[in-house]
């Protein structure tokens, strides 16, 4: 397994750290942890996928990003002393990670400072993919936040002849796209009478990108 995160660190110290780390595993549904936890440890996603999500102090809820195989999560947090969670993480299907507690992960740091560019570059990532959000929460309408999120989840899932099963439900697609389930699931049904997808219990299908992406305004 490839992580990002350790890129142009070299294989030899990569196997020492994977050594050190400690191998979780998280059911459906289970969070890993909670906004405002102590950050004590990183993640690196070796199977499955997981949601990061925030809360304001209402209780409503959005969904930031879905992250998968190969990505890690926690790493940001750690940047400070005494840092906390900036936001909840929760397994959206069962989940494999390597955990590197603190105290490795800041020798990693020392001994190899490419990846603090690489963490860099990952917090530029996070910046832009939250100011898109915000942009498309203020300027684009429901119903095109549907379908662009659904769009850039195929990113994240494999491609099995052209069609990419994303096996999110109806309420996690409404916590990404920042709506309602009821209308997540009108425009499911209106793009599955289209043609561009295919829903079943627990999954959507997107079958047709080019079209699904030409109905995003």
């Amino acid at each position: 397994m490839h992580w990002r995160l350790l890129d142009n660190v070299d294989d030899q110290e990569v196997r020492r750290t994977l050594e050190m780390a400690r191998t979780r595993t998280f059911e459906r549904d289970e969070v890993i942890f909670h906004e405002g936890d102590p950050a004590d440890t990183v993640h690196l996603i070796e199977r499955g996928r997981v949601a990061v999500r925030a809360a304001n102090r209402h209780g409503q809820r959005a969904m930031l990003a879905v992250l998968g195989p190969g990505e890690t999560f926690g790493e940001l947090a750690l940047l400070g002393p005494r840092a906390q969670r900036s936001a909840t993480v929760l397994a959206i299907e069962p989940v494999v990670t390597q955990s590197i507690c603190d105290v490795d992960f800041q020798r990693l740091r020392r001994e190899h400072p490419e990846v603090a560019e690489v963490l860099i570059a990952l917090l530029s990532e996070h910046v832009r993919r939250l100011s898109s959000q915000l942009l498309d929460a203020l300027f684009l309408p429901a119903e095109s936040r549907i379908r662009k999120r659904l769009l850039e989840l195929t990113e994240s899932y494999e491609s099995t002849g052209g069609e990419v099963v994303i096996p999110l439900r109806q309420e996690d697609l409404a916590d990404l796209a920042g709506t309602s389930r009821a209308t997540v699931n009108r425009v499911l049904r209106e793009e599955a009478g289209r043609g561009t997808l295919r829903l079943a219990r627990g999954s959507t299908t997107v079958l047709d990108r080019d079209r699904l992406a030409q109905l995003i305004w």
